[in-house]
């Protein structure tokens, strides 16, 4: 079984970067070569045929977290994104949660929710006639996917809801779709659209919006992990890190930081697979604030013997059919490099990322704080902006470091220098 915990991976070269995950995920040929195009996986041709009004490609630094352990499984993970220290961060969460045995985490089935908003109804009456057709409501909308039928998924369940609005009350009919391993926004938005005609003929009523609901809390991931103490830096941190929570789980303006840190582990993840991340953070913020009031998405405690506990729960909605993960290469041979088999395998790995990758950021916050090696990581960037060549970067970032003293200007007098 492929082993995460790779040593000092991030002073390798990227051949020898690129051979390792190639042997790890036993990626082809081909696989390794889309990798290592710098075109970031795809050419004009090929975006002008995904969006409107194409003018180029945009890349995105692609990078690898080790050390993690799911469920028992090691896994390397693609992770995508600008900002310096998350991949570090992540890889380190791991290497301190493998410890103790790595992340616990379950998905639940991959359940979408479609909305159709009925308008001009008597509500109480319209409810009880669009009970008595439920069958031939999902009848209809299980037609429209053969698919889904043959694996015995699809439409399973209606419900219906009065809303309070400006205009007056609404009557919203809901469809529950068992989407299997697809994301699922194309096929619960022609299910709702299908059936629409038909609500309209039992209800008398006219529908408008037909669409599916990105609030996936039928579709919750729930992570945890414990971080053995002295791993932690002891005592006084774990209380810290626990501190820091109840000040993120109590304060909207901390909550929105530090929930933005686990955003940044696991959206990372849904960048690199091709995930809809618009919607996975919509989602999150949502339930943030499923209370009433918008709060810390994970919990931290401490066990009986002093160990750190971290979890982390979020509605996850994303999938390994469909999607850009078909079309884009890249986001093809990152879902290779995970190597998961179902949508909620993906599922748990995402949402481990996120509670690995806030447990580096609190940590760093409740001890030293989060500049010192953010700013390390930084100052890279801005030398390479002062123009500074390869074989020069280092010499700069630590002189920098060493004078305290990390801006352009700092990296552009330094370059004179050399």
């Amino acid at each position: 079984m492929p082993d995460s915990s790779i040593s000092k991976f991030f002073e390798k070269s990227r051949k020898d970067r690129l051979d390792i995950v190639a042997s790890f995920a036993n990626l082809s040929k081909e696989e390794l070569d889309i990798l290592q195009n710098d075109n970031g996986g795809i050419t004009y041709d090929k975006a002008d045929k995904m969006v409107e009004n194409a003018i180029g490609t945009f890349s995105l630094p692609l990078g690898i977290a080790t050390n993690f352990k799911i469920n028992g499984k090691d896994y390397i993970i693609p992770m995508v994104i600008e900002e310096p220290s998350v991949i570090a961060a992540a890889s380190k969460g791991a290497k301190i949660a493998r410890i103790k045995g790595g992340f616990e985490v379950s998905a639940d089935e991959s359940y979408s929710i479609g909305q159709i908003q009925v308008l001009d109804v008597d509500i109480p009456s319209a409810i009880q006639q669009i009970n008595n057709s439920t069958d031939e409501i999902l009848q209809l909308a299980n037609s429209k996917s053969n698919t889904l039928s043959k694996m015995g998924k699809g439409a399973k369940e209606i419900s219906c809801k009065e809303i309070d609005t400006p205009s007056g009350k609404m009557l919203i009919v809901e469809l529950l779709i068992d989407v299997g391993d697809a994301m699922g926004a194309n096929v619960t938005n022609t299910m709702c659209e299908s059936v629409s005609t038909l609500i309209e003929t039992i209800t008398g009523g006219r529908s408008l919006l037909r669409i599916l609901s990105n609030y996936s809390t039928r579709r919750i991931t729930k992570a945890k992990a414990v971080f053995e103490k002295e791993a932690v830096g002891g005592e006084e941190v774990v209380e810290n890190i626990i501190l820091a929570f109840e000040f993120a789980d109590n304060d909207v303006y901390r909550a929105v930081t530090h929930n933005k840190g686990i955003m940044n582990g696991t959206i990372a993840v849904a960048n690199a697979v091709g995930q809809d991340s618009r919607a996975i953070e919509a989602a999150a913020n949502a339930y943030a604030a499923k209370s009433g009031r918008y709060r810390s998405l994970s919990k931290w405690s401490k066990d009986i013997d002093g160990n750190l506990v971290g979890t982390l729960e979020i509605p996850l909605s994303v999938g390994i059919v469909g999607g850009i993960v078909n079309v884009h290469p890249v986001a093809k041979v990152c879902t290779n490099i995970l190597g998961v088999s179902s949508a909620q395998e993906l599922a748990c790995v995402l949402t481990a990322t996120g509670l690995a990758q806030n447990y580096s950021a609190i940590r760093a916050l409740a001890t030293e704080g989060i500049q010192k090696g953010h700013m390390r990581l930084h100052a890279r960037n801005l030398a390479a902006a002062a123009g500074a060549k390869p074989e020069q970067i280092d010499e700069i970032v630590q002189k920098m470091i060493k004078e305290k003293k990390i801006s352009l200007d700092k990296a552009k007098e330094l370059l004179e220098q050399i």
